[in-house]
């Protein structure tokens, strides 16, 4: 648990008690996620809300990349959300309704040099949304996705101030996305005014892809 996490756990306890749980777990243990999603279910009750927005990152050309790291982003981009979807959205189907929203990349459709493979596993879980969208929106469960652009995070700190003056050159605004504007995007869809949407990527870029 990092220090961020730990205020805000300690701001939400004086607040709201009760209102802010934090389970470590390492989303690359497939295995182990049945049994997650069940003592979830069982200690806080029905499943409403589900975003998948663990990720792992590395850069670098394709040619080069070692075999490990290409399959932990599969594994933990790719694989790790379907699979912990897949047990969610049972819970949700039988308890009549929820929503999923799906972390993607706007790297996912307009590509990047050097992100060649987690562009790949976020063009996947864009794919994953659209169809899951179908398969159990008659049961009441909304599937969307948020395509972020390039932000200040931990993983783009790789790239140099150049390569972030040029990407924010760019965008249609001038500048990058702030977190919090995808975390409002987020609450959006997840909210009662996004009741009717599923099946979309609402793309939060400062316009870089317009």
């Amino acid at each position: 648990m990092n220090d961020q996490l730990a205020s805000t756990m300690e701001q939400a306890e004086q607040s709201r008690p009760g209102s802010l749980h934090f389970i470590p777990f390492d989303l690359g243990e497939i295995q182990d996620i049945p049994d997650l999603v069940k003592k979830l279910r069982h200690d806080f009750g029905p499943i409403y809300g589900l975003v998948n927005n663990a990720a792992v990152g590395w850069d670098g050309a394709l040619a080069m990349m070692h075999n490990s790291k290409i399959e932990r982003m599969i594994r933990v981009n790719t694989l790790s959300p379907i699979v912990l979807t897949k047990y969610v959205v049972r819970h949700m189907m039988a308890d009549g309704g929820g929503r999923v929203v799906n972390v993607a990349s706007i790297v996912g459709f307009t590509g990047y040099s050097g992100l060649s493979v987690y562009g790949a596993t976020k063009a996947s879980l864009i794919g994953f949304t659209r169809s899951l969208a179908r398969e159990v929106g008659r049961l009441g469960v909304n599937v969307n996705a948020v395509a972020p652009g390039f932000m200040e995070t931990d993983m783009t700190q790789g790239l140099d101030g150049e390569q972030r003056e040029q990407i924010a050159r760019r965008s249609a605004l001038r500048r990058f996305p702030d977190v919090g504007d995808v975390a409002d995007a987020v609450e959006f869809l997840l909210g009662v005014r996004a009741k009717s949407i599923t099946g979309t990527v609402l793309t939060i870029d400062a316009g870089t892809t317009a």
